[in-house]
């Protein structure tokens, strides 16, 4: 195989990083080329000059093996790898949508239909395979009926309804369904294609033995199977179409030679272009028409191809690009672009984009003068790709880093009407702008970066039309941005009011270890997710919230006041938060609900929302003794009263067995548990261990996620002592750091006067000499909102629509089957204050194991008025076709969030409702896997972009709700009224009618009991 087909594993190891310019100056072609050479022109190529417009990496996709080839349709990226795969994402938000095995050698070619219906793959198993689109199956397999060692290039045209290919035996073969000479391949002999014997290596030796094949040498790619298998005839081969390999080609409609047909450009290794017309009436056979020769006796290899208008470009071994006129056929300019081979060459948006092994991309203008260059991988650049994408410009690049870049070039792009971003462009655009803020509320080194992030903040605001104020807090705490959009003007008196709470602020992340993948105050797009500080946490959620009410708001369809309370020290307990909310509540006004999104999915799958949250007490325990730091050696006795030993004994009474907290009437205040949650429980166990085997037992992830989310609980984090840190010092002072989470019902100020009290009680029992001291350095309430409320009803609504169909399950075994509901326990009857939930102490499952674990998201019930209108359509409409009622069931699937507590504490949520008493309701953005406040901290591009309309929805639709779920529950009646073959409109149909006709319709009665006791208190209603 070629160098550029990369056969062997010593071409895929990342070069060397060049320090120095690429090219050098004495490298730059600077004058006139011998008489002889009358063509060639010399680029006026300057070196390492830069513009000052560069293209910017959107995003990066990494592999296990080098990219080879790249296609680009309009909604995706395929590429080819040295594996043999074909790799296929999302152009919207990068995600992996499949991954293709598809040839037993490299991709070495790719190429889409110009309906883009089609994808051809040719590869180093010297086979052809043709794949739909739309479902990425296998339509039919080329395989010629020569050796032609590897495919370099593969091209379609549509016209001709014909495929050619450019071979390693310099052939150009070309194969159309239509044309004679093409058959199927005999059954039987379809595992064998593309495996002839070579006759060196799979000779007989002496004695007819031959080496063996290695074990996997006739094993087929998982998906290279299917379709018709066609052989390409002989007579459909061009042999010595170059004197070398042919290495690429590609269809052309503007050579002046053959006006509106289609013209086949190849470039092989004798240096040579060639211009061949396709004979439709000859099956598509291709006739040479001219040759293009640069007048070298030795010409370096042409290894890439690219036609714009009547302008032809190649790149070729040693680093030169050449452009020819296709009018004149004359070498109009030879720039000496880079060190070593131009492997791939792109043209768009005015210029000319040449990549090389070096790993650089170069950027021409139209003058062919270079504006930029830049590192685009560690490794060769083997493939690259131009395209618009929905108005916006991208360049795409492969590389033997195992890593494909996209790159916005839309600064690059002097056209005005491609300059238009979308509007989920500008969000990430705006989102990485604001993590470049270090918002570090925790310290003052970034005080400055946090007023930067608040004023930067601000004015995204501005730029969208809300009005907005700095609420300053106290003692130099971060200010407090309050913003407003405003609804529909004529409704002025009477529009709803949605209160949105954020923070700006982030924990510390430092990079000195090189544990983050970037720069975390840089953020990066990479494998479909966006890392860096504050993404998940909470940067993201607000953007999200923001372009939704901007998007409303210039489609003039915001029906309520959206207001932004946005802190900026969260992070840090929300210090002064409370305090600047009271002293400014006239200009908040009043407040209808509240809607908070600032934490996580329960794993990385299916959406959540949250209706419950700890609450937390923050303290430190000091123990202080009159003596000064001794040494246990001179003076430590057992009559000593060491301020160290005193704490250890006086934490060890604050929790029993199994973590019970043995503060008195610690537990009385918690809310028993109700048959209703007990039911959410049993749906998220099943949701979880349907797809995640690592979570164990049903019960013990119960007893789990219970432990952790409505079980109170004390933990002792650290310990501190004075003195110099050797074992011999009994230390003066010993202090501890500990904390206490609360569950709802649990008043933070009472809990916290009890340990306390307890503490001092306890202290007095030891009868010491030394002094404690107890101080309460933070306190938080809990919170617990209404799942069943109008907020919550929306947000449901909302996800289910956004999040559309579930995908598709696979058939699955009984011992795969949902796990029987499980049931709590009962509470402890043994004395101890308050009682455990359960008697046995669970290994808890964490969080990592529900990211870590979550496998493919299985089919979600339907909510209860779903159900029922689907079973009420299939009895009235039990005419219709068993395929036309699967298939209208099926469009009323989708995905049901898990409601959901957890264990962690927003000190501002609670106090917001009890200050403008309003409900609250917490919307996850996140995954559990977006690691928040931890290394590498991420947002998946997929939540960003569906949080955004999930709040599009609910702004719009919430103060609505109450006409929208009458409306609905009217249309279902109207569907028992169509089963029930009533006449009389629904408003004069009474109750005891309605039932007493049930009695003569078992199966509707079934089905309408799920929802006897609503649909009763409705029609009473009506």
């Amino acid at each position: 195989m070629s160098t550029l087909g990369l056969s062997s594993q010593a071409g895929l190891a990342p070069p060397t990083p060049y320090t120095g310019s690429e090219t050098e100056q004495s490298e730059i072609l600077s004058g006139p080329r011998p008489s002889g050479i009358l063509t060639r022109q010399p680029s006026q190529d300057i070196g390492d000059k830069q513009s000052e417009q560069l293209p910017t990496l959107t995003h990066r996709l990494r592999h296990t093996s080098s990219i080879l080839a790249i296609a680009l349709s309009d909604e995706c990226i395929y590429a080819g790898t040295h594996g043999g795969e074909i790799l296929v994402y999302g152009l919207r938000t990068y995600e992996r949508r499949a991954v293709i095995e598809a040839h037993r050698g490299s991709v070495l070619g790719l190429c889409l239909s110009s309906d883009q219906e089609l994808l051809f793959s040719s590869g180093g198993d010297r086979m052809v395979n043709v794949w739909r689109t739309s479902d990425l199956s296998r339509k039919c397999c080329l395989y010629s009926s020569y050796d032609v060692g590897d495919i370099f290039c593969v091209a379609y045209s549509t016209a001709l309804r014909t495929v050619y290919l450019g071979a390693q035996n310099t052939t150009i073969q070309w194969c159309s369904q239509d044309q004679k000479g093409t058959k199927a391949c005999p059954k039987g002999q379809q595992d064998g294609l593309g495996i002839r014997d070579d006759p060196f290596f799979d000779s007989r030796g002496p004695g007819g033995v031959r080496t063996p094949r290695p074990a996997d040498a006739d094993v087929l790619p998982k998906h290279a199977k299917g379709g018709e298998i066609i052989e390409i005839g002989k007579e459909n081969a061009k042999h010595f179409a170059h004197y070398g390999y042919v290495y690429c080609m590609v269809l052309a409609k503007t050579i002046p030679e053959a006006p509106s047909q289609e013209v086949l450009v190849t470039g092989g290794g004798d240096g040579m272009v060639k211009l061949w017309r396709l004979d439709a009436k000859n099956g598509g056979a291709p006739e040479e028409l001219n040759t293009l020769d640069d007048g070298r006796e030795e010409g370096h290899s042409i290894l890439s191809i690219s036609v714009e208008g009547t302008f032809l470009y190649t790149g070729r071994s040693g680093g030169e690009v050449d452009v020819w006129d296709l009018e004149t056929r004359q070498l109009i300019r030879n720039l000496k672009a880079h060190r070593d081979d131009v492997l791939t060459i792109s043209i768009g948006g005015g210029f000319l984009f040449s990549a090389a092994v070096t790993g650089y991309v170069r950027k021409f203008d139209r003058q062919y003068q270079l504006k930029s260059r830049l590192r685009a991988h560690d490794g060769r650049i083997l493939a690259s790709a131009f395209k618009y994408h929905r108005r916006r410009p991208i360049y795409v690049t492969g590389g033997s880093d195992h890593t494909l870049a996209i790159w916005d070039v839309s600064d690059c792009v002097t056209s005005p009407s491609s300059m238009t971003k979308t509007s989920n462009e500008q969000l990430v655009d705006s989102l990485a702008r604001f993590v470049g803020f270090r918002t570090v509320s925790s310290d003052p080194r970034y005080a400055v970066d946090c007023r930067r992030g608040a004023s930067y903040l601000r004015s995204v605001f501005k730029n969208f039309g809300a009005t907005t104020e700095m609420l300053s807090a106290q003692h130099g705490c971060n200010p407090v941005i309050l913003a407003r959009f405003k609804g529909n003007p004529a409704t002025s008196g009477t529009r709803k009011k949605i209160l949105f709470y954020g923070h700006y602020d982030v924990v510390a992340a430092e990079n000195k270890m090189g544990k983050w993948l970037a720069d975390p105050f840089s953020m990066q797009g990479i494998d479909g997710y966006l890392y860096g500080r504050g993404t998940s946490d909470n940067k993201g959620p607000i953007l999200a919230a923001i372009f939704a009410c901007a998007e409303l708001t210039s489609e003039q369809a915001l029906g309520s006041d959206i207001i932004f309370l946005i802190e900026g020290e969260e992070e840090s307990g929300s210090r002064g938060f409370e305090q600047a909310i009271t002293a400014n509540k006239h200009l908040i006004g009043d407040v209808d609900w509240i809607l908070v999104a600032n934490s996580y999915w329960l794993d990385d799958r299916q959406p959540c929302l949250t209706y419950g949250l700890r609450g937390v007490i923050h303290a430190k325990v000091q123990i202080e003794s009159s003596h000064p730091d001794m040494h246990s050696g001179v003076d430590g006795s057992a009559q000593l009263d060491e301020s160290l030993k005193d704490l250890v004994m006086l934490l060890s009474t604050l929790t029993g067995k199994n973590g019970q907290v043995r503060i008195p009437g610690f537990y009385d205040p918690v809310l028993p548990l109700s048959d209703d949650e007990n039911e959410l429980y049993d749906e998220i166990t099943k949701a979880l261990v349907q797809r995640n085997s690592n979570v164990g037992d049903p019960q013990e992830l119960k007893t789990s996620l219970m432990r952790r989310w409505r079980e109170a609980s004390l933990t002792i984090h650290r310990f501190q002592t004075s003195g110099p840190d050797n074992a011999s010092i009994i230390p003066r002072l010993a202090k501890a750091a500990i904390s206490m989470r609360l569950v709802p019902n649990q008043e933070a100020g009472e809990i916290a006067q009890s340990l306390v009290e307890y503490l001092h009680a306890e202290f007095a029992n030891l009868e010491s000499n030394n002094e404690l001291t107890v101080t309460i350095d933070h306190q938080a309430e809990p919170w617990l909102g209404d799942w069943r409320n109008k907020i919550y009803q929306t947000l449901e609504e909302a996800i289910m629509d956004v999040w559309s169909v579930v995908e598709p399950t696979h058939k699955r075994t009984r011992s795969s089957a949902l796990p029987p509901t499980v049931q709590v326990p009962e509470a402890q009857q043994n004395g101890d204050a308050g009682g455990s939930y359960f008697a046995a102490k669970p290994s808890p499952t964490t969080s990592s194991i529900l990211a870590n674990g979550s496998a493919e998201t299985p089919g979600v019930a339907n909510n209860p008025i779903t159900e029922l209108d689907a079973k009420l359509e299939d009895l009235a409409t039990e005419d219709l076709s068993t395929s036309s009622k699967r298939h209208s069931r099926e469009q009323q699937q989708r995905r049901k969030p898990l409601y959901i507590r957890e264990g962690g504490s927003i000190p501002a949520i609670r106090f917001l409702e009890k200050e403008f008493s309003a409900p609250a309701a917490h919307f996850p953005v996140g995954q559990a896997s977006d690691a928040a406040h931890l290394d590498n901290e991420r947002l998946r591009l997929v939540n960003l972009y569906k949080s955004r309309e999930v709040f599009k929805r609910v702004f719009r639709e919430l103060p609505c709700r109450i006409g929208r779920r009458v409306s609905q529950q009217v249309s279902s009646l109207r569907k028992i009224k169509y089963v029930l073959g009533r006449s009389r409109p629904l408003h004069t149909t009474r109750i005891y009618p309605f039932y007493a006709n049930l009695r003569h319709r078992p199966r509707a009665l079934k089905y309408i009991s799920l929802t006897g006791l609503k649909a009763a208190a409705l029609w009473f209603v009506l």
